[in-house]
């Protein structure tokens, strides 16, 4: 019933909309998984995979309030459950169904908890979630740049987006925990860092890396730092909004803070605050020290990848970077337990970012779209029979309890829930303790 470390991949799932909302950008659509999800679940095997970062694509499965089309996910994970795979199930990944909207709606959040808990219900030996996928650059990519869904690009719309779609991620996690009380929380967010050029650049960058905690720490129920409280005051979120995150702090003791980290995820902060990409400067092991030393959660390295270029070891050179940094992780005593190259197949039209569609592939996959191994398969497939039981034997301790679909229902797992069941309800009290005594308790 436990494992020691998920290595793993994921079918890409974004569903953005760019051009004011005309134009939907499917990446299930675009790189064959509706055509091909049987011979993308064979790849798996093939690779000895055993845990899938997979969801339904919301904008066809959601279609209305309680209302929704489960045909293509009954399916999906009907296959999933008969070859007991392990998923990692994200619910929502760049956007909404057009009935919705955008990240802007104030009854996005409820919606999207009522569509998370009738999910568990159905798939009840699910266990494994991300609610939303990367909250923080979903909400700077739709309404702080400009670029998808509601496509705003102040700070009014910004932490408006923000808050929806982390309370969305919040209420998502306590209405799936009524269904499934060990469910565990993967947040699969993108790990920044922002570097100044130039001394003039220093407190542009400075207030950059305080923001880009803002999305796990509203969502862990951490208090705020004062410059950042101060910017979510000013650009619309209320005292009572704040105070809601801080209130369900206790949902962190069932998350693994997933993080994300890509050639471009570090920063050059010019004195103007404009940016652009540094590379690969600190490096993964770096930023995640970072995180982990202000969450102190499990961690799992939840997505990178590079594009396969002409001299064609490129992205397998970056998969081994990666993978010592994973390594560098553990053994400095972070206790990280699963990496993830994303994606199993090649995606498209992300050399822009999504914000074009071009209908480019874009060669990151383990994968081309022909369902071809391309090198990084190779190695990554190699890597893993390599390393798939050193990693236990480094530390029997460090084990995640993931319950394996086929074995949901037998009783050691009936009995964990229950006494889980029996913590959420007192948990559940205690978040819901009045004001005056919660205060009484804070620093």
């Amino acid at each position: 019933m436990y494992t020691s470390f998920m290595f793993a991949t994921g079918i890409e799932n974004s569903i953005p909309t760019i051009n004011n909302g005309r134009t939907r950008i499917d990446q299930m659509e675009k790189c064959g998984h509706y055509t091909h999800w049987q011979t993308d679940f064979d790849l798996l095997k093939d690779l000895d995979i055993q845990v899938l970062r997979y969801g339904p694509p919301l904008h066809k499965t959601f279609i209305g309030p309680g209302r929704y089309d489960w045909s293509f996910a009954d399916m999906t994970f009907g296959e999933i459950f008969r070859r007991n795979i392990i998923p990692i199930v994200d619910l929502c990944h760049f956007g909404v169904p057009d009935w919705i909207g955008n990240f802007q709606n104030p009854d996005f959040p409820d919606l999207f908890a009522a569509y998370a808990e009738d999910f568990a219900h159905r798939f009840p030996w699910v266990q494994l979630y991300t609610p939303i996928n990367e909250m923080f650059i979903c909400a700077q990519f739709s309404a702080a740049y400009g670029w998808w869904n509601e496509q705003l690009t102040t700070d009014q719309a910004f932490v408006t987006a923000l808050k929806h779609i982390v309370k969305a991620n919040v209420l998502a996690m306590e209405r799936i925990l009524k269904v499934r009380p060990d469910a565990l929380f993967i947040q699969s967010e993108s790990s920044e860092y922002f570097h100044a050029e130039n001394p003039a650049a220093i407190k542009p960058a400075e207030i950059m890396n305080a923001r880009r905690f803002l999305s796990l720490d509203l969502n862990y129920g951490r208090r705020i730092d004062s410059e950042m409280y101060e910017f979510l005051m000013d650009s619309g979120m209320s005292r009572d909004e704040y105070h809601f995150f801080l209130s369900r702090s206790s949902l962190r003791h069932h998350c693994i803070m997933g993080n994300d980290y890509y050639v471009t995820n570090e920063h050059r902060v010019s004195a103007d605050g404009l940016t652009r990409s540094a590379g690969d400067v600190f490096g993964y092991d770096e930023i995640t020290r970072q995180y982990y030393e202000r969450y102190r959660l499990p961690v799992m390295h939840t997505e990178t990848n590079l594009m396969q270029g002409p001299n064609g070891d490129e992205a397998v050179n970056w998969l081994w970077k990666q993978w010592a940094n994973v390594l560098r992780v553990r053994n400095t005593g972070v206790p990280i337990v699963g990496f993830t190259w994303y994606s199993l197949t090649d995606q498209m039209d992300w050399d822009t970012a999504l914000r074009e569609e071009n209908n480019r592939v874009t060669p990151v996959g383990l994968y081309d779209l022909d369902r071809n191994i391309r090198p990084v398969g190779r190695c990554y497939k190699q890597l893993i029979h390599d390393w798939c039981n050193v990693l236990p034997a480094q530390s029997v301790c460090l084990a995640v309890p993931v319950v394996r679909p086929q074995e949901c229902d037998e009783a050691p797992v009936s009995r964990q829930q229950e006494r889980l069941r029996l913590m959420r309800h007192k948990e559940s009290k205690e978040d819901d303790e009045p004001e005056a005594t919660a205060q009484g308790v804070r620093r």
